[in-house]
């Protein structure tokens, strides 16, 4: 059962094609996997913004439906489609997956040494681009399948099975520190999906006993008064899928991970990891604990909400003492992440537009800043902050890429992370006034992170390593363009994207919160008597007094 075009089946599957191709490559033409890639990733980009076009905002919640029994025996599906928010993700991801393929265009290049020790017959050469570029677009295909899925089973699955090609393009391409940093995130990640599968069984064990059959269909197991779990059972599969997303968001304190991977992972793979996978985790907050859980997102929100402030703040001040400045910005996105799950359990339209738009927007922001730190380490064969100074001076478009991302960093006004960070913090603010209060002190430590290490690598005397560092490359100059346009332009005119993804934002809160609620106003004293008021669209506009 299909309703309109299979947008997402298409966009899934133009990578996957991709890895099929590179694979067929014979040894000798595997660098010839970089082209393909470019390809089928630019493709799906193609593909993605047709999706946009033919996505109608005020049509129905899901579109570009697709529904077949996968696993009859059980009830699992193959069930896809989109609405706002999962779009929203998706186009995010097939912009920045060209963008990772440029970055990553000499990252999986064959070492001269290993090649020859090939030939020589004593060992095969398996490490190459050939392997690099399809194990990314494996993954971009299941990034894809996760935001995309309407069955609770099927969703798990892929988000399991994220985890092996990222795995070995850490463990296989990464940094020196590579085997630890990659085992570490095999071992946290599989520890939470344990924790989901459990709970994935017992939804299904609750849908056996409630409606007559098991089912894993998210659009029937969040229908209106389908379930009535009992508020412990409510509790207990919560956590089960909290604890999963947020060791994937990263969410303080299930982020230590993070630094390891972020860090040993090559530059297009950490803008992939961070800037990509880990929205799984904020988005599987928004698509499945309010909706499926709505008492118990309400009862534990004050204290997933503590968790968020202490993010933000925690994430902020380790981001102000690092010196390798990949930890540097792996840190700024757990004060980041933070923030997003703080606009998703205020239960607010503006907070939950907020944080979805804060999901593209960090994905945008943070990739820039791992590429032009890549672009530092490449040149200087450092990433520490001290090895660097004055570079602006002799590389001035490289540094005025620095200097802009460095400012979305810090929410400039203008840039696109203002926005959403706005947002969440006017919709917090509305009922849970102390916790915004609190989180307005992290973007005061990212203006210090931020502006500090801007300071530090592209202002002061021209350090003797600096001297000869050359400008953006053309290469350079076409993976650093769309995500600083995309920056630009969300922070001159979210609108579009905000259009789709309000409407599904509200539907989700709905179920936790039957509206938006009013600010409160403190009385007016005797001696100055109340203006009059006006009611405007549900909520109330006050006049001075006559």
């Amino acid at each position: 059962m299909s309703s309109g075009f299979p947008w997402v089946t298409v966009i899934g599957a133009i990578p996957l094609a991709g890895v099929v191709a590179i694979m067929a490559l014979p040894k000798s033409r595997e660098l010839q996997a970089r082209g393909i890639a470019l390809v089928a990733s630019l493709v799906a980009f193609a593909a993605s913004v047709g999706m946009a076009i033919d996505y109608k905002t005020h049509g129905s919640r899901f579109q570009f439906t697709q529904d077949y029994n996968w696993i009859k025996a059980f009830g699992a599906h193959y069930a896809v489609g989109v609405d706002g928010i999962a779009l929203a993700l998706i186009l995010m991801t097939t912009v920045l997956a060209p963008v990772c393929v440029l970055a990553s265009w000499h990252d999986a290049d064959p070492d001269p040494a290993e090649v020859a020790y090939a030939e020589r017959g004593d060992a095969l050469h398996a490490r190459g681009p050939r392997l690099f570029f399809a194990l990314f677009l494996a993954t971009e295909t299941l990034v894809v399948g996760v935001f995309g899925s309407l069955d609770v089973f099927f969703f798990y699955v892929l988000f399991e099975a994220m985890l092996i090609p990222m795995y070995f393009l850490i463990g296989s391409f990464g940094g020196a520190r590579r085997s630890y940093a990659s085992v570490k995130f095999l071992l946290y990640s599989l520890a939470g999906g344990l924790l989901m599968l459990v709970a994935v069984i017992g939804l299904y064990v609750v849908s056996v006993h409630q409606l007559g059959h098991g089912t894993f269909d998210y659009r029937v197991l969040t229908a209106p008064g389908a379930l009535h779990m009992s508020h412990g059972e409510q509790i207990a599969l919560f956590l089960g899928f909290f604890i999963a997303f947020a060791i994937k968001a990263p969410l303080w304190p299930f982020h230590t991970w993070l630094p390891d991977a972020a860090s040993e992972a090559p530059t297009g793979t950490a803008v992939l990891l961070v800037g990509v996978l880990d929205k799984v985790g904020t988005f599987g907050f928004l698509r499945y604990c309010l909706p499926l859980f709505p008492y118990a997102s309400r009862t534990l929100a004050p204290y997933v909400l503590g968790l968020c402030v202490m993010g933000i703040l925690y994430g902020a001040l380790l981001a102000i003492g690092q010196k390798d400045l990949k930890r540097l910005v792996a840190y700024s996105s757990v004060s980041h992440f933070g923030f997003i799950a703080l606009g998703v359990f205020a239960f607010t339209t503006q907070g939950g537009s907020g944080a979805t738009l804060y999901m593209v927007n960090h994905g945008f922001s943070t990739g820039a800043l791992f590429l032009v730190v890549g672009f530092l380490a490449s040149r200087r064969g450092s990433r520490f902050v001290d090895d660097f100074g004055g570079v602006a001076k002799v590389a001035p478009w490289l540094g005025a890429m620095i200097l802009l991302a460095g400012l979305s960093a810090l929410s400039l006004p203008g840039l696109s992370t203002f926005v959403s960070e706005f947002l969440v913090l006017v919709g917090t603010f509305t009922v849970h006034r102390w916790f915004a209060m609190l989180a307005t002190f992290g973007i005061v430590l990212a203006a210090v992170y931020a502006l500090w290490m801007v300071q530090r690598t592209i202002h002061g005397p021209v350090v003797p390593a600096v001297e000869g560092f050359k400008d953006l490359s053309l290469r350079e100059s076409w993976v650093i363009a769309p995500v600083m346009i995309a920056i630009v332009g969300l922070g001159i005119y979210p609108k579009p994207l905000l259009d789709a993804i309000t409407p599904a934002v509200q539907q989700t809160n709905s179920v936790v919160r039957s509206h938006d609620p009013t600010p409160s106003v403190p009385e007016q004293s005797r001696t100055n008597p109340a203006p009059a008021e006006v009611a405007i669209n549900g909520g109330t506009v006050f006049r001075s007094a006559k």
